[in-house]
C-alpha cells in the first residue's frame, strides 16, 4: 500500500515549469546567465555517515538501526509532514515496460529544486496516470529542514527495504533523492537474479557492430566523462546506473544525468558542457556570481557542484536497444603503479570489481576526497552484504562472455605535487577504450600483479603511463614500487578475505 501523504497542501506531480517556478522563489536559488537556475545547498555531500538501514530488512551488519528507532523516526517525519507543504514526484527508474520500477519523491516544497531535479531522472509517467490509484515500489520522504538529533550532523537517510521507503532527514543534498530511490531498486535487482551496477554504459560501432561498453566507477573517477567522451561515433545509454543480468542483458534507469561540474571545459566535455548550459537544467552548488556568471573552476564552496538535464540533450542511445554488454570497464583514480590499462581474467575481475579501488572526490565528503579508498564495486548505495556483490559477478560472469579491464584515470608514480608523476589523461583514456573495443591492444602478462598489460596500444606513445614499472626505473624509485607492490598483494589479499562467504576463487586471485 501506498504512503499517504498528510500534509497541509500537497502538489501531485505539479509540471516541470510550477517546479521551476517554486524553485525560483528560494532564498539560495538564483538566476544564471545561461538562463538556468543554480541552487546553493547546505549540505553538499552524500551524508554516508548518516545512513542507515533498518536491521530486519537486510542481511547486512554495518549501519543499521532497530526497526523500533525507525518506527520512532517515521512518527516524528510524519507529523513534521501534516505541518507542511509538500510535493510529490512520481515516474520509472527504468524504461523498459518489462522491468521498470514505480517511483515517488515527497519533499517540502520550500526545496523544490529536489522535486525538479528528480523529475527529470525519472522516466515520465505513462498517459492515464492517477496519483491516486499509482501504487510505487520504492519511496523517498524528503524532509531537508527537519533535523535529528543524535544521528551524525542531526541528520539521517533511514532506509526500510521492506516496505522500500527511504527517509531523508536534514539534508537538502539533491543526491539522496537519486540515490535513495537507486539503493532501493539496487535490491530490486538483486532479488531479480541480476547486479545493480554504479555504471555507466555507452554503444560503440565497431566495424558495423554496436558493441555494448559498461562503466564502472565511484563518484569523480571519471565514468561520467568516459562514457560521454566519443570514440568512432559512439553513444551514451546510461551515466550512472544499470542492472546487469544473467546473460549479459543490461536495463538503464535514468531519463537524466546528474553530472559533476567541477572544471567542465567545453573542449574535453562537449556534450555535458552543451547541456549543462540549457535553460532548464538545474545547478547544485555551482559557484554563480551576482550577475549571474558562472565558473565552474571555483572551489571555494565545494568541488562537488552538480548538474542535472535531460538525457535527450547529449543524443543518447535508445534505451531499452542496449545489446548484451561485451566490455565491463573498472575505473580507479589512482596516484601510483596501477596502469592505464590492465586486462583481467573471471576471478581476478570479480577481486578488482570488489576491490573498488580509487582515490576518494569531493562526491563523497571532507571524510573522502583525496583518501584512498576501497568501495567494494564501486558503489556505496548496495543496501546488502557486500560478499553477496562478488558471488554474483562470478554468477554473471559464468552465464555470459565478458571482458574485464581496470583503467586508471588519475595519474602514476605520485600525486599531482610529485615532479616525476604523469597523468592520464582524458585522451588517453578515450584511446584506451577505442582500442579495446577494436582488438589493437597487444598484451604481455605483468609480472608483479599477473593481469595483462599493454605492450602496445594506438594512440599512447608514452609506455610508462601503459607500464608504469618503467617510470620508477628510469627514475631509480624501484625500492619505493617493489615496497608498493608487496604492500598492495597484502592489502588487496587481507580486504577480500574480510567478507565473510566470499568465493574463495576470488581472493586467491590477487597473489
Amino acid at each position: 500500500m501506498a504512503y499517504e501523504v498528510n500534509a497541509t497542501t500537497t502538489e501531485w506531480n505539479p509540471t516541470a515549469e510550477r517546479l521551476r517556478e517554486l524553485t525560483e522563489k528560494m532564498p539560495n536559488s538564483e538566476l544564471t546567465e545561461f538562463g538556468n537556475v543554480a541552487v546553493k545547498a547546505r549540505v553538499d555531500s552524500r551524508s554516508s555517515r548518516s545512513t542507515f538501514v533498518v536491521d530486519d530488512s537486510t542481511n547486512a551488519v554495518k549501519q543499521t538501526i532497530t526497526r523500533d528507532e525507525y518506527e520512532r523516526v517515521a512518527a516524528m517525519q510524519d507529523a513534521y509532514i501534516t505541518e507542511n507543504h509538500m510535493v510529490v514526484v512520481d515516474g520509472y527508474i527504468g524504461s523498459d515496460p518489462a522491468f521498470r520500477t514505480k517511483a515517488r519523491l515527497i519533499i517540502e516544497a520550500a526545496n523544490a529544486n529536489v522535486a525538479g531535479m528528480q523529475q527529470q531522472l525519472y522516466y515520465p509517467t505513462d498517459e492515464g496516470y492517477d496519483p491516486a490509484t499509482w501504487e510505487p515500489d520504492t519511496t523517498v520522504i524528503y524532509t531537508p529542514n527537519l533535523a535529528a538529533p543524535g544521528y551524525p550532523s542531526d541528520r539521517l537517510i533511514a532506509v526500510d527495504l521492506n516496505d522500500n521507503i527511504t527517509r531523508v532527514l536534514n539534508s537538502d543534498y539533491f543526491g539522496e533523492s537519486k540515490k535513495g530511490g537507486l539503493r532501493m531498486w539496487n535490491n530490486i535487482v538483486y532479488n531479480r537474479g541480476g547486479l545493480s551496477l554504479h555504471a555507466g554504459c555507452k554503444v560503440i560501432p565497431v566495424d558495423g557492430h554496436n558493441t555494448t561498453v559498461l562503466i564502472v566507477g565511484l563518484s569523480g573517477t571519471g565514468k561520467t566523462t568516459t562514457t560521454f567522451t566519443t570514440q568512432l561515433d559512439s553513444k551514451p545509454a546510461q551515466d550512472d546506473f544499470i542492472a546487469l543480468m544473467p546473460g549479459g542483458k543490461v536495463y538503464t534507469t535514468e531519463n537524466g544525468c546528474f553530472a559533476k561540474t567541477f572544471g567542465l571545459d567545453p573542449k574535453f566535455e562537449p556534450a555535458v558542457y552543451n547541456a549543462t548550459t540549457k535553460p532548464d537544467a538545474y545547478l547544485e552548488n555551482v559557484s554563480v556570481d551576482a550577475n549571474g556568471k558562472v565558473d565552474f573552476f571555483d572551489t571555494s564552496y565545494t568541488k562537488n557542484g552538480r548538474t542535472t538535464w535531460p538525457f535527450a540533450y547529449v543524443n543518447p542511445w535508445p534505451p531499452n536497444e542496449v545489446g548484451a554488454a561485451e566490455f565491463l570497464l573498472i575505473l580507479n583514480r589512482n596516484e601510483n603503479i596501477v596502469p592505464g590499462v590492465a586486462r583481467l581474467d573471471r576471478a581476478q575481475a570479480a577481486a578488482y570489481f570488489m576491490l573498488g579501488e580509487t582515490t576518494g572526490t569531493s562526491a563523497g565528503g571532507k571524510d573522502e576526497e583525496g583518501k584512498f579508498l576501497r568501495v567494494p564495486g564501486t558503489n556505496p548505495f548496495f543496501p546488502r552484504d557486500m560478499a553477496d556483490m562478488g558471488n554474483r559477478m562470478l554468477e554473471l560472469l559464468d552465464s555470459h562472455e565478458l571482458e574485464v579491464f581496470v583503467l586508471n584515470t588519475g595519474r602514476v608514480g605520485g600525486g599531482d605535487g610529485h615532479p616525476g608523476s604523469k597523468k592520464v589523461k582524458i585522451p588517453h583514456s578515450s584511446a584506451i577504450v577505442q582500442a579495446i573495443v577494436q582488438g589493437t591492444i597487444e598484451w604481455i602478462t605483468d609480472p608483479d600483479f599477473g593481469y595483462e598489460i599493454a605492450a602496445s596500444l594506438p594512440g599512447i606513445d608514452d609506455m610508462e603511463i601503459l607500464q608504469p614499472r618503467r617510470l620508477y626505473e628510469r627514475q631509480d624509485r624501484m625500492d619505493e614500487y617493489n615496497g608498493m607492490v608487496s604492500r598492495l598483494k597484502r592489502e588487496r589479499q587481507d580486504y577480500l578475505a574480510s567478507f565473510a562467504g566470499l568465493d574463495e576463487a576470488v581472493v586467491k586471485s590477487i597473489g
